[in-house]
């Protein structure tokens, strides 16, 4: 069987007003997230899956994070046989971090990949 390459993007190339989707634990998005970002674990994810599609709903492109890119890049391929426009961010969390991308906390403390 021949599957397509997964669709993945580099983190600077991801634009600051883009939809991300993050499927890391609980004790990770604490620890430090994407402003704005939709969070979703992946242990999760299959049941809540309609809270993505309601989020996405007007087909813009869903940039999904894990922290370093493998939990991420199963659900991206999970979404896109979904017909979701889908793509994985290459390194996930630590590359966001290690490109100075800004990242935030509720609890307003520093932020850091856990």
């Amino acid at each position: 069987m021949n599957f397509a390459p997964l669709p993945s993007v580099d983190v600077a190339a991801v634009p600051s007003d883009g939809f991300v989707l993050d499927v890391r634990e609980d004790n990770e998005w604490a620890a430090g997230h994407v402003e704005g970002a939709l969070h979703i674990p992946m242990s999760d994810f299959v049941a809540r899956f309609g809270e993505l599609t309601e989020a996405a709903d007007d087909g813009r492109r869903v940039h999904v994070m894990c922290r370093v890119g493998g939990r991420s890049a199963q659900v991206t391929q999970y979404l896109v046989q979904q017909g979701v426009d889908a793509v994985n961010i290459d390194g996930g969390m630590l590359a966001w971090d290690g490109a100075g991308r800004p990242m935030v906390t509720e609890s307003g403390d520093p932020a850091f990949v856990l």
